[in-house]
């Protein structure tokens, strides 16, 4: 049995996809990329700001699922630049406890949607 995870305080989904999907107690998150789900407008002032807001979208559908950045236990992050690594780290690390933080893996790509340079994407268990 799966449930359909949406909120408005994520952007919505650029395709034939879903935010999330709960299934049993595990949440499979869609990669979210930097739009402000208010405006609409991208996020891309820095990288910094880029990936405050990719972890504000994630943050919102963590919510939804009544769960938060604890219960992830799998992040996958895709990069356009290797060379903003050590930036997004620092950001998405402010996130976690060091000693708790979920399984991960970064991957750089040619080109991401709207080419923005950072998409992330979560599985959670509560």
């Amino acid at each position: 049995m799966k449930k359909i995870i949406t909120t408005t305080e994520a952007p919505a989904p650029l395709g034939p996809y879903n935010q999330a999907i709960l299934s049993g107690n595990t949440l499979y998150m869609s990669g979210q990329i930097a739009i402000n789900p208010k405006t609409g407008d991208l996020v891309l002032e820095s990288i910094e700001a880029e990936t405050t807001q990719v972890m504000t979208n994630l943050k919102a559908v963590l919510a939804a699922a009544n769960m938060t950045f604890e219960h992830v236990v799998k992040s996958s992050i895709f990069i356009s630049d290797m060379n903003d690594f050590a930036s997004i780290n620092t950001v998405y690390g402010s996130y976690f406890n060091e000693e708790t933080a979920p399984a991960r893996e970064t991957v750089q790509v040619a080109r991401l949607p709207k080419s923005v340079n950072v998409e992330i994407s979560m599985i959670a268990i509560k």
